[in-house]
């Protein structure tokens, strides 16, 4: 059973949730609720759970400030939010599941399930540390983003990839270090989530960092060359938004 503790402010909020939890995740173990920072700091001090469904926004401070006066964490968090979504670009980059109001059955079973891979130690720190950082800082050049790997997390700044080369359901991403990485996640996971104003998707395989290009040679969707050498069709249905992109 997952241990869980529910904080958020609105009493309507949490009795959905609640219900929700119980009708269809039949894995998890509510062992209390609270509706405020103070009372969600001492409630998961008392109960030490496995997971916290925690809300954004609320009366007395929001969920960061909770967040902080328990680091390191020894617990995964799945938000309730209804922040926009270049907020929670910030989320995704830091590889940390949310859900929007009102929540989705999909999704919470979704999010509900994935709780059970459960990091190290380590990494659910390095993880938080990075989105408590990234959500203090939208902006792209000081960002870092969670790549799920088979092994863990690996935790990178944004402006430090080169591209994205589907590899089937997994990816691998080049960085300008040299390094590559085998993300388990698919290039359309990134493609969703990754800022239009840095990188463009140029092929079914290929997504690039647009600054990182040394040279387009015209073609009939052409071809761009990357600064690690590396040379990449650009298909002919995309050279449009390509260019666009390029020139904006």
């Amino acid at each position: 059973m997952i241990q869980t503790v529910l904080v958020d402010d609105e009493i309507d909020s949490i009795r959905v949730l609640q219900r929700l939890l119980e009708t269809y995740c039949p894995n998890v173990n509510i062992l209390g609720t609270a509706n405020g920072v103070e009372t969600g700091v001492k409630l998961i001090g008392e109960t030490r759970p496995d997971l916290v469904l925690l809300d954004i926004e609320m009366a007395q401070g929001n969920a960061f400030d909770l967040l902080n006066q328990l680091m390191p964490l020894t617990f995964q968090v799945i938000f309730v939010t209804a922040f926009d979504n270049y907020a929670i670009r910030a989320f995704k980059y830091s590889a940390v599941d949310y859900l929007l109001k009102p929540v989705d059955i999909d999704d919470l079973r979704n999010a509900i399930g994935r709780v059970r891979e459960r990091p190290e130690a380590n990494d659910l720190v390095e993880q938080m540390r990075i989105l408590l950082n990234n959500v203090g800082m939208l902006q792209v050049s000081h960002q870092k983003m969670a790549i799920p790997t088979i092994t863990g997390l690996n935790f990178v700044p944004v402006q430090d990839i080169l591209r994205f080369e589907a590899k089937g359901s997994y990816t691998t991403i080049y960085l300008s270090t040299g390094e590559t990485i085998l993300a388990t996640r698919t290039i359309r996971d990134y493609e969703e989530v990754l800022p239009e104003s840095v990188f463009c998707r140029i092929h079914s395989s290929h997504i690039i960092n647009l600054s990182r290009i040394e040279k387009y040679q015209k073609g009939r969707g052409g071809i761009v060359l990357m600064e690690d050498g590396t040379t990449i069709e650009v298909a002919a249905r995309r050279r449009d938004e390509f260019m666009r992109r390029l020139l904006k």
